[in-house]
């Protein structure tokens, strides 16, 4: 039987999917990306904000359909919004067989068999018990590059998340576990290794009494076969100085650090429950480039939070105006239930939201136009994606750019080039978000 996995969310949702999917496949079903072939639907849900909860639900809904008209064997939810919204999707979309919650993915084989076999049931663990890992996991991303997942869980309590909630407690996988893992997809062929939790700058202090982000980089930049390792989703205050070194020293880490910030505005900050100022997120930015001085700089924001004064707003755009981070993205305050700041008074108005995520976002667009144009005459490393059709232009990405969230380098050249390859490329122009180049000879 062959099953139709959809897979919903951030990075870290894939980084689950494909364990899940490496599970299943031990089990012996097959897969098929046609829903018209499917027998069997597994939808891996998300439900971090109001959109991301709307196109879970659409997709279960679209799905119950073919369960309603017997073209389905078995449909299961699993993911964040079966964690959080057990009663409900049991009570409005029947046709789901079974819910796995985000603690039981492991349990993934076993809920689909129960289900085939006429006896399905929910399947739900402590959020506190120890994270899945899956040592042969499916790679679904073109087979060159991976998500490792480091940790699962937060215990930011950040007042407009819902994460711990859904995610339990920070959980971190046992170093050995990944390091084993990541010489599998090394073998593989994976050659970039992306680590991913909700934050990675906490990573052992759970199991190891002490951030052990810095020696886990050392180690899996000792597998053979890996060229690249890049960081996502670092909490500015946890950075330090021996993350900063691993970083600046070990050639196969990308000196690119997501450092997701939210806010500039102290009040802000301090409503949200960050555990950062603007002070203190101007000496990390400073700190980081006086030591990686080609580092990119990603973050993220939130416009309109509740309270959020357009004094605060104001403060936030001269932060941004002053810091040129190289890569940014702005998200309008989705309100979720059961959150801190759901509750809190002085929401605002959808589209005063919206104006002022536009306002930073055309902002950003204009110092990252400048940055792009700042990299015409500069030799990079860039790893090949793939090629436009019916043309000698090759779609590469450099230690800059991470996939599906930053741009591309178009790389011109009659080499044959396959994907995955690492070339050395020259800087010729740029085209908005994107580089253009041609290969430097060897």
């Amino acid at each position: 039987m062959d099953i139709l996995f959809i897979s919903l969310g951030c990075d870290k949702n894939l980084a689950d999917t494909e364990m899940m999917l490496g599970i299943l496949q031990k089990k012996g079903f097959g897969f098929t990306d046609d829903e018209e072939k499917a027998d069997i639907v597994i939808v891996n849900t998300c439900c971090f904000i109001g959109d991301a909860k709307e196109e879970s639900i659409g997709t279960l809904l679209e799905m119950a359909q073919l369960r309603k008209a017997g073209k389905l064997k078995a449909l299961i939810a699993t993911g964040c919004l079966a964690q959080r919204y057990q009663e409900e999707i049991q009570k409005e979309i029947p046709e789901v067989d079974a819910l796995v919650g985000t603690a039981a993915i492991g349990e993934i084989g076993d809920a689909l068999e129960e289900v085939l076999s006429g006896n399905g049931r929910n399947r739900y663990r402590n959020l506190d018990a120890p994270p899945a890992s899956c040592r042969d996991r499916i790679v679904t991303t073109g087979g060159h590059y991976a998500y490792l997942k480091i940790a699962e869980g937060c215990d930011k309590r950040c007042t407009y998340c819902i994460i711990p909630k859904v995610r339990g407690r920070y959980r971190s996988i046992p170093m050995e576990s990944l390091v084993e893992q990541a010489g599998v997809l090394a073998g593989g062929g994976v050659k970039e290794l992306i680590l991913v939790a909700q934050e990675t700058t906490l990573y052992g202090t759970d199991l190891y009494g002490r951030k052990s982000l810095p020696e886990l980089l050392w180690k899996l930049a000792a597998i053979p076969g890996i060229r690249w390792i890049r960081v996502l989703y670092c909490y500015p205050e946890e950075i330090t100085e021996e993350l900063i070194d691993v970083i600046a020293r070990e050639p196969k880490v990308c000196h690119y650090l997501d450092i997701p910030i939210q806010h500039a505005s102290d009040e802000i900050l301090r409503r949200m429950g960050r555990r950062t100022n603007e002070e203190q997120l101007r000496r990390q930015i400073a700190m980081l480039r006086e030591r990686i001085p080609d580092i990119c700089l990603r973050t993220t924001l939130i416009s309109g939070f509740p309270g959020e004064t357009q004094e605060d707003f104001e403060e936030l755009y001269r932060f941004v105006n002053e810091m040129e981070f190289d890569r940014l993205g702005v998200f309008p305050y989705s309100q979720e239930e059961d959150t801190v700041a759901a509750a809190m008074p002085d929401q605002i108005a959808e589209d005063v939201k919206a104006f002022r995520r536009d306002e930073l976002m055309e902002l950003q667009q204009a110092i990252a136009f400048e940055r792009a144009g700042d990299m015409i005459g500069r030799e990079l490393t860039v790893m090949v994606e793939g090629k436009v059709a019916d043309e000698d232009v090759y779609v590469t990405r450099t230690y800059r750019d991470a996939p599906d969230v930053d741009g591309y380098l178009f790389l011109h050249t009659d080499r044959e080039l396959m994907s995955g390859d690492f070339v050395r490329a020259l800087v010729t122009d740029f085209n908005e978000y994107d580089l253009i180049g041609e290969i430097v000879s060897q």
